[in-house]
């Protein structure tokens, strides 16, 4: 297998993915009428096992019965290292032309994204599909995030990678019984101040793990989307790890409850501040070379070729915004 840099396959609109249970049908509506960017009709962790072929059932009809409208639609299946998989993707993408993409979760070497190409591409061809199915694999082990660079380049069909912080705990053998989130005991002491005091930081437990996935994604092209906040009651600390995540460069993050559709539309959207500046700088730098000059100042600041690119990035993510009329 050759490892090139590879494109993303579609550029979507992601900012916020909304986890919805196959077993729960009542809710495929409600979700079709949400701000979510894309909906994801799960039949892994959100399924019991007695309930996964019922599941499944619901997720074909909804694929096919709901108006949806523009959103991107995905399916989560269950993993490579159980029997419900095959029949999942065999029976979902034969019969739901609708599909956008496959959610493939517990990605632990390239191979596992390989398989499931192979899959997939001999149920298109002998089906006929018209729509080349897009990947978004889930990056939530040890082996996964240690093979996470070689992943990344393991199909033309992927087009995102999301880091789910449950799992990666579990397989890390975490000292926590949350998903995402922080831990009170994961954090520095400052330096003694004149009194002889020293203060306790919390820190982000799962911010290198984070950062690593991030870099991949970005080295080979391809969406990074945070993962869930499990405590869907607890919004200040479920926003604060969304901006951290969107600081760090993350397209998106997923949610599990309606709530939390509105708060991550705006976090990982450009402010109109943002956007203003943006335009600020790419106009200044323009200006600067048509007079020849290779950098500038702009509000006491200097700017150059690297603050120009950051600025087109978010006048990007805002253009994309509004040509998909979504709201910020």
């Amino acid at each position: 297998m050759s490892f090139t840099q590879i494109p993303p396959v579609t550029a979507r609109l992601a900012r916020s993915e909304l986890v919805v249970p196959g077993a729960t049908p009542a809710l495929f509506e409600k979700a079709a009428r949400s701000q979510a960017d894309v909906v994801f009709l799960d039949l892994e962790d959100a399924v019991a096992p007695d309930d996964k072929a019922a599941a499944r059932e619901n997720v074909i009809a909804a694929l096919n019965d709901v108006d949806w409208r523009s959103k991107t639609l995905a399916v989560r299946i269950n993993g490579l290292d159980t029997h419900y998989m095959y029949r999942d993707v065999i029976d979902v993408v034969e019969a739901c032309p609708r599909l956008d993409l496959l959610v493939i979760p517990k990605v632990g070497v390239p191979a596992d994204v390989y398989a499931l190409d192979m899959l997939v591409t001999q149920i298109e061809d002998a089906a006929g599909r018209a729509k080349r199915l897009g990947f978004e694999v889930l990056i939530e082990t040890a082996l996964g995030l240690a093979n996470v660079e070689a992943i990344a380049q393991s199909s033309r069909r992927l087009e995102a990678m999301s880091f789910g912080s449950g799992d990666f705990a579990v397989s890390t053998r975490a000292r926590t019984t949350a998903i995402g989130g922080l831990h009170p005991d994961y954090g520095v002491l400052s330096d003694r101040n004149d009194a002889g005091e020293r203060a306790f930081h919390q820190t982000d437990p799962w911010h290198a793990a984070q950062v690593r996935m991030l870099v991949a994604c970005r080295a080979y092209g391809l969406r990074p989307i945070d993962g869930v906040y499990g405590d869907f009651k607890d919004a200040e600390g479920f926003l604060s790890a969304a901006k951290r995540a969107a600081a760090l460069g993350f397209d998106g993050k997923w949610a599990i409850h309606p709530s939390q559709i509105a708060p991550i539309n705006e976090v990982f959207s450009p402010g109109v501040e943002e956007v203003e500046r943006a335009r600020r700088i790419v106009t200044a730098m323009e200006e600067a070379a048509r007079e020849g000059r290779g950098a500038v100042q702009l509000d006491g600041r200097l700017i150059d070729v690297a603050n120009v690119r950051m600025a087109e990035n978010l006048l990007r993510k805002a253009a994309a915004i509004g040509a998909a009329g979504a709201p910020a």
